[in-house]
């Protein structure tokens, strides 16, 4: 039977299959490399989501066959530096993905080829670094450390050494350190009655996330000021680690497998007990929805957990339809040109942040998906940060003309970082300075609450 010309079923992941020794086999991932850059190189849709594919078609394009064959296969790994795992080829460009009988999964097989690499020892010190938020986070909260951490960061002198010694770009956004980690400032909840919806279960556990814990706690406390608001009685989840995606992304699989068996019980636990369990951070959420459940499909509690978790604007539009949100919004917002991350649009979930924004009256909403460029820790990289900040221009440009006219009064992401990013790029591109806002500060502004 002829191959179908793509897809007419939704896409479809397979395992993980990690703890298996021929997946760290160099030789067979280097035949299922090319064989998958055979079949990019004849479709090229993906040329414009990321640094992969242009550089993978260069590669052919002056090969001396001019096709995949003629491609030294160690320049392969040219390609694999270049993918960030956003996942937007797959779930949104490519029409070779399974079911279809090509079985094309470019991300994950990325993910495979960088297992590789970090197994055979050739990611740097400064890199996995990078990727341990729970150890440069453990900083935030200390009087006089924050402070001095801070002030060296944003000097020129520091972020110079920072460049020589971490790779961290000398013009890249960095975050502070919270003076007071969320995790450490939560108020209590009230006790709130426990109201169940048929599609949402009525109490909230928080992970609260290493960015918001460790840098901008005041996302998570628009969150709890949200869900109180809204009369959801909430608990902060009693201990955990970071979800595992900054490891996930340098092919570190071990590191991500600790980061699961701490996390996971504790999580589990929660779901048991009825609890909705809400991540702030596009990325974390994912972390818990497919790529654990894909590398643990055998795991329970890991399955439960996947089914317990929610992006915060998925829970509060299930909210809406079990009719236990409130909708009477004080205050205006004006125009809002607004992101989603690739890493809520792999969510599946729709476009739940835009729902939610568009109900507060005087409000305008731009939507845009265009990748930000930022991409967990890419985007500081001295390697990566010029292409980061063009890879997002587009979108940059996009977001700065609203369609009500002229310039938003606020740009918002559901990423924190990318969001940063996005105000990085406007300043960069002599675009403007409306004031940058997350969502959840967007909507407990809207309500009117402080």
């Amino acid at each position: 039977m002829a191959a179908r010309e793509g897809n007419l079923e939704a896409p479809t992941r397979h395992p993980i299959d990690w703890k298996n020794p021929q997946f760290y086999s160099e030789e067979e991932t280097f035949k299922e490399l090319e064989r998958i850059f055979d079949i990019c190189h004849g479709c090229r849709r993906c040329v414009s989501l990321c640094g992969s594919f242009p550089t993978l078609f260069d590669l052919v394009d002056e090969s001396k066959t001019g096709e995949v064959d003629g491609v030294d296969k160690q320049d392969y790994w040219k390609v694999v530096d270049q993918c960030y795992l956003c996942d937007l080829c797959y779930m949104t460009k490519c029409p070779y993905v399974p079911p279809h009988a090509w079985n094309l999964d470019f991300p994950h097989t990325m993910l495979r080829a960088k297992a590789i690499k970090f197994k055979k020892g050739e990611v740097g010190i400064a890199e996995k670094f990078l990727a341990s938020t729970d150890v440069h986070g453990q900083f935030a909260g200390i009087p006089i450390v924050v402070q001095t951490v801070n002030a060296v960061n944003s000097t020129k002198l520091g972020r110079s050494a920072m460049e020589s010694v971490m790779g961290v770009d000398k013009n890249a956004w960095l975050p502070d350190l919270a003076t007071q980690r969320f995790r450490s400032g939560t108020k209590k909840s009230d006790a709130f009655a426990v109201k169940d919806g048929a599609k949402t279960p009525g109490k909230v556990a928080i992970y609260a996330t290493c960015y918001v814990n460790y840098n901008e706690p005041g996302i998570g406390h628009d969150l709890l000021k949200v869900l109180a608001h809204n009369e959801v009685p909430y608990v902060l989840v009693d201990k955990e680690k970071c979800c595992g995606m900054p490891k996930l992304e340098l092919g570190d699989l071990e590191s991500v497998d600790k980061a699961k068996q701490a996390n996971i019980p504790v999580l589990a636990r929660y779901a048991r007990e009825g609890y909705a369990i809400v991540a702030a951070v596009p990325s974390c959420a994912l972390m818990f929805k497919q790529e654990l459940p894909l590398m643990y499909p055998g795991d329970a509690d890991v399955q439960l957990v996947k089914q317990a978790m929610w992006d915060p604007f998925e829970y509060l539009m299930a909210r809406k339809r079990d009719g236990l949100l409130k909708t009477e919004f004080s205050q205006p917002l004006g125009k809002i040109s607004y992101q989603i991350p690739c890493h809520g649009r792999v969510q599946n979930i729709g476009k739940k942040t835009e729902e939610m924004l568009k109900m507060v009256p005087g409000t305008f909403v731009q939507t845009n998906e265009r990748c930000s460029g930022h991409a967990g820790t890419f985007g500081v990289k001295k390697l990566y940060h010029e292409q980061a900040m063009k890879i997002g221009k587009p979108l940059f440009k996009k977001m700065a003309e609203h369609p009500q006219g002229g310039a938003p009064d606020y740009i918002s992401s559901d990423c924190p970082l990318g969001g940063h990013h996005i105000a990085q790029g406007f300043e960069r591109n002599n675009l403007g300075t409306p004031t940058l806002a997350h969502p959840l500060t967007l909507v407990r502004m809207a309500y009117g609450l402080k």
